[in-house]
């Protein structure tokens, strides 16, 4: 990893990567950083660490839900975030969705297909997890969705997400969002203001050299 890069371990089925997915441009912007994002399937994440995710392990605990809830909707409000949206289909199969992400890297369009996929599920409420409405949210972004989604399903494609899977574990990972910022690691939409306190510090060193 060079310098001032975020590498942004995500999976569209996670609300907390979409909303760090809107806070990382402007952190980036402010500490001429750049941003990696590396498409991982958070349920092989889940299954190679033995986590689970927030829903199903505090299925029980109603006062933690209800704390989740409120938090977010605090660093929603926070960073006067404005377009999400709950997903009614929530949890969504990701699998398609996140080869499309590796696919749609090797033919050019990965900054658009990410765009709109994080719009259809946490703006539009689309259930994404349709094949059909899913093509039809990213042939209307004027993308060539047939091509996507054809590309997504060759071998190369899954091998290459089940590698990016893996190498985030072998890094730390358990969940999504995840940033690595110089060999350092660091998990959740809220640990975004320690990515900004590590770039700060990396600019302070460089300063004093």
């Amino acid at each position: 990893m060079t310098r001032k890069e975020i590498e942004f371990h995500f999976d569209f089925g996670s609300p907390n990567a979409y909303l760090a997915y809107q806070l990382l441009p402007g952190i980036a912007e402010r500490h001429g950083a750049t941003i990696r994002h590396v498409p991982v399937l958070l349920g092989g994440v889940f299954r190679d660490t033995g986590n689970r995710s927030p829903a199903e392990a505090y299925a029980g605990i109603e006062n933690k839900l209800n704390y989740e809830r409120l938090e977010m909707q605090r660093f929603i409000a926070r960073h006067g975030i404005t377009r999400f949206r709950r997903n009614p289909f929530f949890p969504v199969n990701t699998l398609r969705l996140m080869r499309g992400a590796v696919a749609a890297r090797h033919l050019g369009v990965f900054a658009e297909y990410l765009d709109t996929v994080f719009k259809g599920m946490w703006e539009e409420q689309l259930n994404m997890g349709d094949p059909d409405i899913a093509g039809a949210a990213i042939s209307n972004a004027g993308l060539d969705a047939e091509a996507i989604l054809a590309a997504a399903e060759t071998q190369p494609v899954k091998d290459e997400l089940l590698a990016n899977t893996r190498r985030a574990v072998a890094q730390g990972d358990f969940g999504s969002p995840t940033f690595h910022v110089e060999g350092e690691i660091y998990f959740g939409k809220d640990r975004l203001r320690d990515v900004e306190d590590h770039l700060i510090g990396l600019e302070t060193a460089a300063a004093g050299r």
